[in-house]
């Protein structure tokens, strides 16, 4: 089957999965002028299918089928559980296209095996993507050619940042570092506005001032040139409310433990590959 021809600037480009991380990226290139008539999904989800419809104008598949043949990138957006259902269903449609994959864990070498094709690119974003503001880890397997890294680039870019690495193995670290890290995030803010109101602040007011810190922190972080741990010593004054605070997580263990739940993260990303990748 030849390749598909797309046009330069809008390339037809197929969801396997409709979800919230493929209407993430979808709400990105919709945004950027990518016409949705270029934008095909499969979901077997009735209601996924009709959010669809409704924000992008997209009448998605509930199966895969012939009009996949037209797509110059593929975006798997499964679970890894469902994964191999689904590349097997769709496989007889897609051998043209570049793959992108989004499901943690699953291997180049199983995606390749269940689609009979080695230009797999894999991506692993996290939930900020919905807002503009995600962080994706990539990584291209050796098939893939300098343009199909590019589209892959353009294609991430409209949810936020993105970084390639150079080994599949370190998409684990990707995913125990900024693919699951937002879910960190939320727990320290649960746990900032628990403090806030048992203090005697309201809900709201311990809401606002911790998503803003947090939202500054970054911020402050993201522009600075020093290290984290120069930023933290220049606001903990010795004896003083920070030293406090900080000198108990230490004594509890707090930031060792912190190391040790994204190791975990790290081997359930692994384990995920010997468990579906099959």
């Amino acid at each position: 089957m030849p390749a598909p021809t797309p046009t330069p600037l809008h390339p037809v480009i197929a969801f396997i999965g409709g979800g919230n991380m493929a209407s993430a990226i979808i709400g990105g290139l919709t945004s950027q002028g990518h016409p949705a008539s270029r934008i095909e999904v499969v979901e077997p989800w009735d209601q996924a299918r009709a959010a669809l419809r409704e924000r992008f104008g997209i009448e998605a598949a509930a199966t895969p089928g012939p009009q996949l043949a037209r797509a110059a990138l593929i975006v798997w957006a499964v679970k890894p559980q469902t994964f191999k259902e689904a590349a097997l269903a769709a496989a007889p449609h897609t051998g043209a296209a570049l793959h992108l994959s989004v499901a943690a864990g699953i291997t180049t070498a199983s995606i390749a095996a269940w689609l009979g094709s080695e230009r797999i690119i894999r991506a692993m974003p996290n939930t900020p993507a919905l807002v503009g503001r995600g962080m994706t880890g990539l990584f291209a397997g050796e098939a893939v050619a300098a343009e199909g890294r590019a589209l892959a680039e353009r294609i991430v870019a409209t949810t936020g940042q993105w970084l390639w690495v150079d080994t599949e193995d370190k998409l684990d670290a990707v995913t125990a570092l900024s693919g699951s890290g937002p879910a960190y995030v939320f727990l320290f803010l649960e746990a900032m506005i628990q403090a806030g109101t048992d203090m005697g602040l309201t809900p709201a007011q311990a809401h606002q001032l911790a998503v803003a810190t947090f939202q500054g922190a970054a911020e402050l972080a993201a522009r600075s040139g020093e290290a984290p741990e120069v930023m933290r010593q220049r606001v903990t004054s010795q004896g003083g409310t920070t030293h406090a605070a900080i000198t108990h997580l230490q004594a509890q263990q707090v930031p060792a433990h912190f190391v040790a739940a994204m190791r975990q993260a790290q081997a359930r990303a692994q384990a995920l590959a010997a468990e579906f990748g099959g």
